[in-house]
């Protein structure tokens, strides 16, 4: 009698990302009792921070997704899995397409971005996810898993994904964070931090501009790359704000760079489900965000572990209102997200959920 459900997660490859981060991690974390679990990634190996000790992985060694397509194909055929979990639009989109000739196969795609804002900032029109419509591939897909109620509800009303084929699981805490102590902010030099790649929807333009606005001893420390990362250091210099800024390109101890500030500073368009900041207030820093689709309205609780602005104005005032007038306690800000987040909880969500369309 078959007692483990045989599942198998499929991404474009183990890069540095949050989603990458996120399936790597419940990949390798769901319990082995119940799940036999691969790995799959339609790339070559390269190095990677994410561990992947307890499960198979199977590499492709193709240069994009499409090209991996047909090995797909062979590989359902020859390993028989129950569940194919996908993420990111253009694997989820490529998997979609193939879905049709296994009706035994249960396919969930993992969405990582609200759709109909993101496709604004995107550098890759003519990725294969970009040339074949969400409302039409998503609909040969049995789920739609979402990160955030925001995600849900552009997949159903923007992309007129039907409700039945939507579920929302929320990002984990993946890691242990050590809380940082209680420090008297405005009697310091107030350390700011922004951990992000360097790309248009992430909004680091606005950021820079509201700290030009601010007259306080403060410094900043912005933690990326990317396609904007040349512009980023212009408008600083631009700013006259470089001496007042550190750029770090990649740390592998950003959880030590979290503890060392006193407030996260989130300036982007839109989110899929931001890992950065339920980090940073897993070590007690709070986060000074815009409004913006993708998670902020599950992540943030006013007050106790952020804040929230509509305008650039507000952002403004929101700073000035998180250094001289709330009181931020680092355990209430670290409970905030813990009680919802915290992986043990995630975790079950994610095996209800298989054992549930294992079962359809």
């Amino acid at each position: 009698m078959k007692t483990k459900v045989k599942l198998i997660f499929i991404l474009p490859d183990l890069t540095s990302g949050g989603a990458e981060r996120v399936v790597s991690f419940i990949a390798n974390n769901i319990s082995k009792e119940k799940f036999e679990t691969t790995l799959w990634l339609a790339g070559p190996q390269r190095k990677t921070p994410y561990n992947t000790d307890s499960i198979q992985v199977k590499y492709f060694n193709k240069s994009r997704v499409l090209f991996a397509i047909p090995h797909f194909i062979k590989g359902f055929i020859q390993s028989k899995p129950d569940i194919v979990i996908s993420s990111i639009a253009h694997v989820n989109t490529a998997v979609a397409m193939i879905s049709f000739l296994f009706p035994k196969i249960k396919f969930i795609g993992r969405e990582a971005n609200v759709m109909s804002v993101v496709k604004d900032f995107s550098h890759s029109k003519n990725r294969f996810g970009n040339l074949i419509p969400i409302d039409f591939s998503y609909k040969m897909l049995d789920i739609i898993l979402c990160q955030s109620i925001d995600m849900c509800e552009d997949m159903n009303k923007t992309f007129k994904i039907p409700s039945e084929k939507l579920r929302i699981i929320n990002n984990p805490i993946t890691d242990s964070f050590n809380l940082k102590p209680e420090k008297n902010i405005p009697n310091s030099c107030v350390q700011f931090i922004t951990v992000a790649q360097f790309k248009k929807q992430k909004g680091h333009e606005r950021l820079i501009k509201a700290l030009s606005k601010l007259d306080y001893n403060f410094h900043y420390t912005l933690i990326g790359r990317g396609p904007e990362e040349e512009n980023i250091l212009k408008l600083i210099d631009a700013c006259n704000l470089k001496d007042k800024v550190t750029h770090i390109s990649f740390s592998k101890d950003v959880d030590k760079h979290l503890a060392e500030s006193d407030f996260f500073l989130q300036g982007s368009y839109v989110e899929g489900f931001p890992n950065c900041l339920i980090e940073s207030c897993a070590v007690g820093t709070p986060v000074l965000a815009y409004k913006a689709p993708g998670g902020l309205n599950e992540i943030i609780d006013e007050g106790i572990n952020g804040l929230v602005a509509n305008t650039d104005e507000d952002y403004v005032k929101n700073i000035e209102k998180a250094i001289n007038i709330i009181n931020w306690d680092p355990k209430k800000v670290r409970e905030s997200v813990y009680k919802k987040f915290n992986k043990e909880h995630i975790l079950k969500q994610y095996e209800d959920l298989f054992i549930e369309i294992s079962n359809m």
